[in-house]
């Protein structure tokens, strides 16, 4: 996943599939998953949110100034990228 010149490095299926059930096996009811690229440590991080709303608070790969980026959403339940905007 995650392959090609618009993303800083790939990462493993197996990986990301853990991602989603630890999201969905949270005693907090979350609702989106958030791929997080880390620019000091070089690595995604999967960061869980409540609402949408939540997910503003990150700015997008490659146009973030700070230390992460947002590289992708994804609904835990149905699996589904979330589109982003232009």
């Amino acid at each position: 996943m995650f392959e090609g010149p618009d993303y800083p490095k790939s990462i493993k299926e197996e990986l990301f599939e853990s991602w989603l059930e630890e999201g969905r096996a949270s005693k907090i009811s979350y609702h989106f998953m958030l791929i997080v690229w880390n620019v000091y440590d070089e690595k995604y991080n999967p960061v869980y949110v409540e609402s949408r709303e939540e997910i503003e608070n990150y700015e997008l790969y490659p146009d973030a100034k700070g230390s992460e980026a947002l590289i992708a959403v994804y609904d835990l339940y149905s699996e589904s990228r979330v589109s982003l905007g232009a």
